[in-house]
């Protein structure tokens, strides 16, 4: 399987996951709590300054990006139908700025250092008897390490349209997408049965 961590040695790359994701929760509580368009776009700034400087190259950066860019898109399409330009513009500014921030923390933190400290967190739910810590940290990796997978599957999936002269749409891409998606699932759950990491 892939993953989103650029293998770099960037400051931000020293920086601890447990501080990392603090962070994160912070800009995310912060850019929710304001609609000042000029913080907003600081942000915004902010962020795409630090993506393009997580060690990847241009071109793939902007590659891992296009998914959620798309999505953005169509958030703001239904945010100008039933909002005022004004709030449709706050929206898009506040997804692409944490997009942006998310996407460094992925990019800069390993799934092994992203597991451990989701475990330790949840470590005190554990204790309460309300969850296994271990199981929250396996979910939170398995989910990180999915989504280059899912990128992969969906171009895939397009460049086999492309090769038969059909136009792709939602209707044709998403059904296989979802099966395929679904077997990786069922394969990864049957490597951690067969391992017995469920019955521990």
């Amino acid at each position: 399987m892939q993953t989103l961590h650029v293998d770099a040695s960037t400051w931000m790359h020293r920086i601890g996951p447990r501080l990392k994701l603090g962070t994160l929760a912070a800009l995310g509580i912060l850019l929710f709590l304001t609609d000042n368009l000029a913080l907003l776009c600081l942000a915004v700034a902010i962020g795409a300054l630090l993506y393009f400087n997580t060690g990847l190259p241009v071109g793939e950066a902007l590659k891992r990006l296009r998914p959620v860019v798309l999505t953005i898109i169509v958030v703001a399409l239904f945010s100008l139908i039933f909002n005022p330009i004004h709030v449709a513009i706050v929206t898009v500014l506040r997804l692409t700025a944490l997009v942006l921030f998310a996407a460094v923390v992925t990019a800069t933190t390993s799934i092994a250092a992203f597991i451990d400290e989701i475990t330790a967190l949840a470590t005190p739910l554990e204790k309460v008897g309300l969850l296994r810590a271990a199981d929250i940290g396996l979910a939170v990796g398995l989910v990180v390490r999915f989504v280059p997978e899912i990128l992969d599957r969906y171009r895939a999936i397009r460049e086999a349209h492309e090769a038969r002269g059909i136009k792709i749409r939602i209707t044709t891409a998403l059904v296989p997408l979802i099966i395929l998606t679904l077997r990786d699932a069922d394969n990864i759950a049957a490597a951690i049965d067969a391992r017995g990491i469920r019955r521990h």
